[in-house]
């Protein structure tokens, strides 16, 4: 996950302005907020690595990863290309990949730093404490 937000967050300095035409007319200062969210996804890959940090850093990246679904959607109906900072991107296209990434992401953020229980319990699958046997 760290390796796909520092990879993400490339692009919103490599692509700046691609990026900020995927955000709406209503949004001031667009390239502040590409840059701002980029250093947030910087941030989040290194905070996912540090213990004490780490459930608080996947709670507000789900948070995150909720919030820019509009922008994406937005883009995708503009046909946005980011990398060229044009309009003649994937259009809806993206959206039948982005979205389902998007959902994965959320979940593997929760599952590998909200949630960090298994999902059956050890001394369920062993019958006892393994620690208990001196295992």
């Amino acid at each position: 996950m760290s390796a796909m937000l520092l990879m993400t967050a490339s692009g919103h300095f490599l692509f700046a302005e691609g990026m900020a035409m995927m955000l709406p007319d209503f949004i001031p200062l667009k390239m502040e907020v590409v840059y701002i969210t980029g250093i947030i996804e910087i941030a989040a890959a290194i905070g996912l690595h540090l213990d004490r940090w780490r459930e608080l850093t996947g709670r507000l990246l789900i948070v995150f990863l909720i919030l820019i679904l509009p922008a994406n959607i937005y883009a995708a109906f503009l046909n946005v290309n980011l990398q060229t900072a044009s309009f003649d991107g994937e259009g809806l296209d993206y959206l039948w990949y982005r979205i389902p990434l998007q959902i994965f992401y959320i979940l593997w953020i929760y599952k590998s730093s909200v949630n960090t229980k298994p999902f059956l319990k050890r001394d369920f699958l062993v019958g006892g404490s393994l620690k208990a046997r001196g295992l």
